[in-house]
């Protein structure tokens, strides 16, 4: 009989089933997200408050980013695989794995109570450095709430290493179910503890979303084996490769992080809100982007290692090349979509309260700058976890380092275009359908987007060609060919759902939520449908491979699986 139990324990068999997986939990999540940003732009607009929660939140988000992504993605998932796929009949390697997990948990324990201690203390000296444009007032409530979020880099620590225990043994359910706990705890802050406590509210609400972040994995990873040891053993072999991996791996975190401080700093001495409408239109292109992209970036981790321990580099070709066309059949039209329906996507999701019109359009804007590059920051993922998986951690650092420089020159460029009336400027308003805002707004906001969209684009091509050079092949061919069939049909269905749009203005009143919700509803569903026909007409593989998956993740009930069958993922399994 089928049990609920079996969901929470299964094994995903291939990297697309795990991806779908990942997947629709992630869109709940989101989802959650879109909803917690609602709730946040009609109770505050694009203001000095939203400014100021988004800056409070950059220092404790870049502890997480650097001291706990580095090390779990780029060193202990390949390792701690490894080592489960080297397990003697004696368990000795996996009794190392175990070992491996609870002293990379202690070191991680003990360095994040020691730098978000530092920073707590200095919080006052270091976060002028981040927001140079904010006034004294506004400092000091960033500082207030930066100290209160600290907490919670610890409890996403803890939780995040005991989830690198659920993706090595593809257990994908419950890993996925933590950031939908995460965003319940800030919903709650939203809703319930920022009438008591203003935006201290919505601090304490970070915090107790990172406590459920942890809570909701703890039965599961207890169940696959794992039981926590007071063990801390810098001389232990396995730790120091994680630690040699790990080192290149926080330095590129640490550049895409400066990365985001720099489009802070820079949006901190615009118009008042600047920051806020960037990190909504962020927000709001990171759900596809987290849908898709880090999905299947997830989802082929730990397959992509087993592969490179083996060396086998052929179906490590096959597994990759396959990964990378499913993402852009999905996140292609995605792309275009957004591009299309950003103002009726904006509007229906934000689009309430002290949010404005003028807000919506900037947003829109914003959002359509961001749509253009979606492609790029959604394979940027696969990518990097592929030079991870060959356990090499150095070359997307040195890559990030000229990501980094195109960023600046980008933002840097980009602040002066839109700082005064020229040809590309007005020709970018005049795309953007936004030319009338040029003597109410600072256009310069645009800089933001559009510098992330050219750095990872570039990034992009970078990893493309190194990774080319590593391995020898990409499948080259088959990606071009997917890539063409793609593009052409997403399109296609660009061009359909802009036509449904001009047509549905005509019938549907667009002045309430109602009319732009069916607007934007009924035209996205056409241009889908349209990509769909076009694809089914062009025989596209990835469709084939997509809906194999669906099909056996809808109609089969779910069980314990056995290794991943690359090969099999290849063919459309």
């Amino acid at each position: 009989m089928f049990k609920f139990k079996n969901i929470i324990n299964s094994q995903s068999r291939t990297i697309t089933s795990a991806a779908i997986i990942i997947g629709a939990l992630s869109l709940v999540s989101r989802l959650l997200g879109v909803f917690r940003d609602r709730i946040l732009a009609s109770h505050f607009g694009a203001g000095d408050t939203l400014d100021i929660y988004y800056a409070a939140f950059r220092l404790p988000d870049l502890v997480y980013n650097l001291v706990v992504l580095g090390a779990i993605s780029a060193g202990l998932i390949p390792v701690f695989t490894s080592l489960l796929e080297e397990a003697s009949p004696l368990n000795r390697k996996k009794q190392e794995a175990w070992r491996l997990i609870n002293s990379v948990l202690n070191f991680i324990i003990i360095g994040l109570l020691l730098i978000c201690g530092l920073f707590f203390v200095f919080a006052e000296q270091i976060i002028p450095l981040i927001t140079p444009g904010f006034s004294a007032e506004k400092l000091a409530l960033v500082v207030s709430l930066s100290r209160i979020m600290f907490l919670s880099p610890v409890l996403l620590g803890i939780s995040a290493v005991l989830g690198s225990i659920l993706q090595s043994f593809k257990q994908f359910f419950v890993y996925s179910l933590a950031p939908i706990f995460y965003n319940i705890g800030i919903i709650v802050g939203a809703i319930y503890l920022v009438d008591e406590w203003g935006l201290y509210g919505l601090a304490w609400g970070v915090v107790f979303g990172a406590l459920l972040h942890l809570l909701i994995q703890l039965p599961t990873v207890f169940s696959s084996g794992y039981r926590y040891r007071p063990i801390l053993n810098w001389r232990d072999k396995n730790v120091l490769r994680v630690g040699r991996m790990t080192i290149p791996r926080t330095m590129t975190l640490v550049l895409n992080q400066l990365n985001i401080l720099l489009v802070t700093m820079m949006a901190s001495t615009l118009a008042a809100g600047s920051l806020a409408i960037f990190n909504l239109a962020n927000n709001l292109q990171s759900f596809p982007l987290g849908i898709f992209g880090v999905s299947f970036a997830v989802a082929a981790l730990p397959t992509l290692s087993v592969l490179a321990v083996k060396k086998d580099l052929g179906d490590f070709v096959v597994a990759l090349s396959s990964t990378f066309r499913q993402i852009l059949f999905l996140i292609v039209p995605v792309s275009v979509l957004f591009y299309v329906l950003r103002a009726q996507i904006v509007r229906v999701i934000l689009g309430a309260g002290e949010f404005g019109w003028l807000d919506t359009r900037l947003t829109a804007a914003s959002l359509a700058i961001f749509a253009l590059s979606l492609f790029a920051q959604s394979v940027l993922p696969l990518l990097i976890r592929a030079f991870y998986a060959l356990q090499n951690s150095k070359t997307p650092f040195y890559l990030g380092l000229v990501s980094l420089a195109v960023n600046l020159i980008a933002l840097l460029f980009f602040c002066w275009v839109f700082s005064f009336d020229n040809d590309f400027s007005f020709f970018t308003a005049a795309i953007l359908k936004i030319s009338d805002l040029r003597l109410v707004a600072d256009l310069r906001i645009l800089a933001l987007p559009a510098a992330i969209s050219v750095s990872s684009i570039v990034n992009l091509i970078l990893l493309l060609i190194w990774l080319r050079f590593k391995i020898g092949r990409l499948d080259g061919r088959k990606i071009i060919d997917s890539s063409l069939r793609i593009l052409f049909s997403a399109l296609g269905a660009g061009l359909i759902t802009y036509s449904l749009l001009q047509l549905l203005n005509l019938i549907v009143p667009t002045e309430k939520f109602l009319g732009i919700f069916a607007q934007g509803l009924l035209a996205g569903l056409g241009g889908l449908a349209g990509y769909w026909l076009l694809g089914w007409l062009l025989n596209m593989e990835e469709m084939a491979i997509f809906v194999s998956a669906m099909k056996k993740k809808l109609l089969k009930k779910v069980s314990p699986a056995v290794a991943e069958d690359v090969a099999r993922e290849g063919e459309g399994v």
